[in-house]
């Protein structure tokens, strides 16, 4: 099988460096990086969102395969992980960084459209689906990782992944494809 992975973006591995220095090392992995800065690319001036920022691994990714007219919205809880953000990617006049719950956020921008939501964070994943599904534009993209069992699950979070999984593949208006790569994607697209 072909698994190579184009290198990332540079900024990528000072993010790395500064999160480890708090703690942080659930950052996303090169290949799910990939597929976003692909898939980025794919959508010319588009409106993006990402739930779940974490320190901005996945956002420079997704920067990385924008255009110029592209914009990218943000979201992240914790605080010092906006900050890591802000400080290395907070001068791309296309990000648009939001320091708030997913949850919350999904409720402010109730009345937007997505070219593309990535959901790396509970909220518009495990709860709030409906919500994130809506903000998604005819022809968008959902994309979802961490769907394969890993060690930092808690206890009871396979059930809750069958229970997404099942929940997507019996959409009449979405089509999907999970992936048996990276840390476990699904890209669902929007009739």
């Amino acid at each position: 099988m072909i698994d190579d992975v184009a290198e990332g973006p540079p900024v990528i591995s000072r993010i790395a460096t500064r999160a480890a220095e708090i703690g942080f090392d659930a950052s996303c992995d090169p290949r799910t990086g990939s597929m976003l800065r692909t898939l980025a690319a794919n959508r010319p001036g588009g409106r993006l969102l990402e739930l779940g920022t974490g320190p901005g691994v996945s956002t420079a990714w997704l920067l990385d395969g924008m255009d110029s007219t592209a914009t990218l919205t943000s979201v992240e809880l914790e605080t010092p992980l906006v900050e890591i953000a802000r400080e290395f990617l907070g001068d791309d006049h296309r990000l648009t960084l939001i320091n708030a719950d997913g949850s919350d956020a999904l409720r402010d921008l109730a009345t937007s459209q997505f070219d593309l939501l990535f959901a790396d964070t509970w909220p518009g994943k495990y709860w709030d689906l409906e919500e994130a599904l809506a903000l998604v534009a005819p022809g968008g993209l959902y994309v979802i990782d961490d769907m394969l069992p890993q060690s930092n699950w808690p206890a009871g979070h396979g059930e809750k992944v069958d229970a997404l999984l099942e929940n997507l593949r019996n959409r009449s208006d979405f089509v999907i494809t999970p992936m048996n790569w990276a840390s476990g994607l699904v890209i669902a697209a929007r009739r």
